[in-house]
């Protein structure tokens, strides 16, 4: 069996005495796609940070065990960090227009990347920008390669990113909400590219997003992060057919249906509460239409509730209710 590009073992972040992100676990293979989805405030977008140490420098991340291609990343200085970040761990933010730097050229912006990395001449390094624009779907992109972000699309900025995050060909990509800012066709021609690449650079993948709509057909498995925790873990096929936690059961019905006409979608009650107001309990149970005095009395933990599936959930130890009326 091939090592895990990374493993991750109780990820933890805190600022001051507050908890944002407890006990996420997951581990990343060539060409495997993980998925993360969740609402705002979730914890998804600080878990993708914390592993490219990219949170404010108050923000304390721990964890049991945290591995890239078998290095402690744990131990690593900023330095090492530095030459981590963009080579072997990439990321795409979920907005270009404000993580892309708007005074240089994307072409620029490319170059920087492989100049720093990989040693290139700037003649080279120039060269291989263009390649790598046209790779990712940029048309001409020896003119495009002297554009600056603004001068292009929503859809082109988001593919100048993809390009410039897979300029060192890294082995593990992190694509924070690659999707979010773009419309439903844009949308599927990046996530289209993105799943040729993935084969193309047998890269490990995170995808984060609030839609399992958008994941449903890009990962092999799927992580449901609700209030800084995971309370659902399974293959992605298995999570979409069976699942085991009401959050992800609210999050599945609240995806429109092409074969319903319905007046009104469904949408969870209530909001995601904040790091600090959590409930005593299931952190969930405000919410949910199934909770009973038992769910407000302790925080239940992921529980094997079938084969590589786990829940965090009552109901799967066996503790048999009604919902609320």
């Amino acid at each position: 069996m091939t090592q895990p590009v990374l493993e991750v073992q109780n990820l933890r972040v805190s600022i001051g005495r507050t908890t944002i992100v407890d006990g996420v676990s997951f581990s990343l293979s060539e060409r495997e796609v993980v998925g993360i989805v969740g609402e705002s405030g979730s914890g998804k977008s600080v878990s993708s940070l914390a592993l490219m140490r990219l949170l404010p420098r108050h923000a304390m991340i721990e964890a049991d065990k945290l591995t890239l291609m078998g290095e402690n990343l744990l131990a690593a200085s900023e330095r090492r960090y530095e030459q981590l970040r963009g080579a072997v761990m990439s990321m795409i933010f979920q907005e270009p227009m404000t993580a892309l730097n708007p005074v240089l050229t994307v072409g620029e912006q490319v170059i920087e990347t492989v100049r720093r990395h990989q040693g290139m001449s700037r003649s080279q390094a120039r060269r291989y920008a263009i390649d790598i624009l046209a790779r990712v779907g940029i048309p001409a992109p020896s003119q495009r390669v002297d554009d600056y972000p603004h001068q292009l699309s929503g859809g082109m900025r988001q593919r100048a990113m993809i390009a410039i995050a897979l300029a060192c060909n890294p082995r593990v990509l992190i694509a924070d909400e690659p999707t979010t800012a773009l419309d439903v066709t844009i949308q599927a021609q990046i996530l289209e590219l993105l799943q040729d690449l993935q084969e193309e650079y047998r890269m490990g993948t995170i995808m984060i997003s609030h839609d399992l709509g958008v994941v449903s057909s890009f990962t092999d498995r799927v992580l449901i992060m609700y209030a800084g925790k995971v309370v659902e873990d399974a293959a992605a096929e298995e999570m979409f057919e069976r699942p085991r936690h009401p959050y992800t059961e609210g999050l599945l019905a609240s995806i429109p249906s092409s074969e319903e006409d319905v007046e009104r979608l469904y949408a969870i009650p209530g909001t995601v509460p904040p790091p600090f107001d959590l409930p005593p309990g299931c952190r969930f149970e405000p919410r949910c239409r199934h909770a009973r005095p038992p769910c407000s009395e302790a925080q239940p933990s992921l529980m094997e509730c079938a084969p590589d599936h786990r829940a965090a959930c009552i109901r799967n130890t066996g503790y048999r209710f009604e919902g609320r009326q």
